[in-house]
């Protein structure tokens, strides 16, 4: 791999994501970031997603628009369906049912425009919240249906979909994320943001965000509405 090679990197706007995107600099990928607006309530981690584009100074950041808020049957789309503020067990409320399967394959789709093999997502087995598509199994499923369904692996140019936190706490992540010079004070993680990217410090995306910087002995830089 060279400087000149570029990658897809999706990005939320979120703790993990920036962290995903800087390890994808740092490998020497030219980064495209690409994010979805996706009718998710938490709209504000767009504005994170933009100042995080700009702060790494990736080639581009492209905003893809999905109606999955046409959909709902998710807390993060759907209103009427309380976003839970204790831990749960199972598969909770806030999974959007396809989310990232329908992203990972719009970067592939923008990976094959670009002649890019390569894409990057930051999802996390660890503290991944219970979601299905956010597991090993699933990434490596992800890949070779990639490397079945392109033109780009039928021409002989692998796709690999790379998810380089997979198997990292949140306070590794944290840590390595510091050491890469990811400012998280740029990022929104909560799941009820409010429209200047305040978290409520209660769902459980912020308690695994204030339980990871806990562990890692690093401030947190959460901006809190309280």
């Amino acid at each position: 791999m060279t400087t000149a090679t570029a990658a897809v990197v999706l990005l939320s706007g979120g703790l993990d994501s920036a962290t995903t995107l800087a390890i994808a600099l740092s490998a020497g990928y030219r980064c495209h970031a690409l994010s979805f607006d996706y009718g998710q309530r938490h709209g504000a981690e767009l504005d994170a997603a933009r100042r995080v584009a700009a702060a790494m100074r990736v080639v581009e950041h492209r905003t893809v628009r999905l109606e999955l808020g046409q959909l709902g049957g998710s807390a993060l789309t759907d209103r009427a369906i309380a976003v839970p503020e204790a831990p749960t067990t199972g598969i909770p409320v806030t999974y959007v049912p396809a989310r990232n399967t329908l992203m990972l394959a719009y970067a592939l789709a923008f990976a094959e425009v670009l002649r890019a093999s390569d894409i990057f997502i930051g999802v996390n087995a660890v503290d991944y919240s219970g979601y299905p598509d956010c597991r090993p199994e699933y990434i490596a499923a992800f890949e070779r249906m990639a490397n079945l369904a392109t033109k780009a692996a039928m021409e002989g140019r692998a796709m690999s979909i790379h998810a380089p936190l997979i198997h990292l706490s949140k306070a590794d992540i944290i840590r390595q994320g510091i050491v890469l010079g990811v400012d998280y004070g740029l990022t929104v993680s909560c799941y009820q943001a409010d429209a200047a990217g305040r978290a409520c410090g209660r769902c459980d995306a912020c308690r695994l965000r204030r339980e990871g910087f806990a562990a890692a002995g690093v401030a947190d830089p959460t901006h809190y509405r309280n």
